[in-house]
């Protein structure tokens, strides 16, 4: 399995944006479909945005779409999401995930078998 881990979480005021990483090791990084999700305390992990392994399919969720841009660097096993006008709502725990098909894009927790340990998005009003 390849192994997964996030960076670049932190506390910004509503209009900021972010970038996270996620570094992937192990096994080739470029034959995973890849998504972000993100938690809040009491909830199930939501999908945010998927790529598939050539970078040429993504989805985003409703609630990001136009604000958030999910991209892959696959010479450098990197993956990306860049987070731009934040608001407090976007406040969560983002996990980075690595698909269990390649022939699959799924949008659900189920579809991905690797996730990373998370990295804290905090956005104040």
């Amino acid at each position: 399995q390849v192994q997964l881990v996030e960076s670049g979480g932190a506390e910004v005021q509503t209009g900021g944006s972010l970038r996270l990483s996620c570094a992937a090791s192990g096994r080739a990084f470029t034959f995973y479909n890849m998504a972000w999700f993100r938690q809040t305390p009491g909830k199930g992990r939501d999908v945010v945005a998927t790529i598939n392994w050539t970078g040429e399919n993504t989805y985003y969720a409703d609630s990001v779409k136009g604000r958030f841009t999910i991209s892959r660097d696959n010479a450098k096993n990197i993956l990306y999401l860049q987070m731009n006008n934040l608001k407090p709502e976007d406040t969560a725990l983002y996990y980075c995930a690595a698909g269990n098909s390649i022939l699959r894009l799924g949008t659900g927790p189920h579809d991905f078998a690797s996730w990373g340990q998370g990295t804290q998005v905090t956005v104040s009003s």
